[in-house]
């Protein structure tokens, strides 16, 4: 069985899906395009040989069986119910929507129709990120106590762009970017109990909302996790890096150059006079464990992924409960920052039951 696609939304983030079909052969089909610009629907269309290039996408429904949609954040609850409801499979980039209830009619929909509904998380298939997940899980250096996320960049879209409306970003950085990575916590650590965040526009004036974001949650193991992300990077040490701190040292996901590598525990200098001198371990101390392509989000695992849950009827991986359930983490830490308060995290752990989890969690 070939299952015909159509790819809705074909800028900048369907540009960076194209590669991504080639592990598939003719398992999947594109067959049908559309984007607000009809230029550019015609283009992917010539690219994947779709029959059909629209600017409606609902004139693609009768052509497929399933749909990515790579569309504005505050277009995608609209635009993926439509598909739900012709009988559509749906890949939604993330996040899956802007408003809990919004996801919610999502996740009914999908439910009810016996559908898939997926969002677009591919750090979850870096195999960066796969392999160091498994290195955490067995306790290769020993139980961990605290993992960081750092995301550098320069993201500054042109004047008008939707990306710098709060409204149709559904936030700010943390929102459309930091999801990935709250969601990476999430899938790491377990369930979370209490969090802060501390966003700003400072350098990132062209944002409505926050373009650098701070976070840190505890979690209810005793493991701290924190996420540093900027779109206002003018310069970069850290780029696209994971570090797990464990009591026998340290694994580091290098993403940006695509190495793995643990640091093994070091004890430093003997002491002296009943003190031991603090000084870092050697600079050369780590042991590459994995090579990949640097500078790869490995968007094939996702879609491939997709594709084995349509054919077999599986959970996916990044499905519709799921992804609330980071949404949720990330609108609590919204509103307890506008409050000043910490926030209460408990009962969004992604194996906890997200039919009662709720947005509010904030006393009176």
């Amino acid at each position: 069985m070939t299952i015909r696609l159509g790819i809705i939304g074909c800028g900048d983030m369907g540009e960076s899906h194209r590669s991504a079909f080639a592990e598939l052969g003719d398992r999947v089909r594109v067959t049908a395009t559309a984007d607000v610009e009809l230029d550019r629907a015609r283009a992917a269309a010539d690219h994947f040989g779709a029959e059909l290039a629209t600017t409606d996408y609902r004139d693609t429904l009768d052509a497929v069986d399933a749909v990515l949609v790579v569309t504005p954040h505050d277009l995608h609850a609209e635009m993926g119910l439509t598909a739900l409801r012709a009988g559509k499979h749906v890949l939604m980039e993330k996040p899956m929507a802007v408003s809990e209830q919004e996801c919610l009619d999502l996740i009914a929909e999908s439910s009810d129709r016996d559908l898939v509904l997926m969002t677009a998380y591919p750090m979850r298939f870096h195999p960066l990120v796969r392999t160091l997940k498994n290195l955490v899980d067995q306790r290769l250096l020993g139980d961990p106590f605290h993992m960081s996320i750092w995301t550098e960049q320069l993201t500054m879209p042109a004047e008008g762009h939707w990306i710098r409306s709060a409204k149709r970003l559904g936030g700010g950085q943390l929102f459309s970017h930091g999801c990935h990575y709250v969601d990476l916590l999430l899938w790491f650590l377990g369930r979370p109990e209490r969090g802060t965040h501390m966003g700003s526009r400072l350098g990132t004036p062209w944002m409505e909302r926050e373009g650098t974001s701070d976070l840190i949650m505890a979690f209810e193991s005793g493991i701290t996790g924190y996420h540093f992300g900027t779109w206002g990077a003018r310069a970069s040490r850290m780029g696209y890096s994971i570090h797990v701190h464990c009591v026998g040292g340290m694994l580091e996901a290098d993403l940006t150059n695509g190495r793995l590598y643990a640091h093994h525990g070091w004890d430093g200098p003997a002491p002296r006079g009943g003190l031991a001198e603090t000084l870092l371990p050697p600079a050369d101390a780590g042991e590459l464990l994995v090579q990949t392509e640097a500078d790869d989000k490995h968007l094939g695992g996702e879609i491939v992924h997709f594709v084995e849950c349509v054919e077999t009827g599986q959970r996916p991986l990044t499905d519709g409960p799921g992804s609330l359930q980071g949404l949720r983490v990330i609108w609590r830490l919204y509103e307890a920052e506008e409050r000043g308060l910490v926030a209460d995290l408990r009962g969004l752990g992604l194996d906890e039951d997200w039919r009662g989890a709720g947005r509010a969690s904030l006393p009176g």
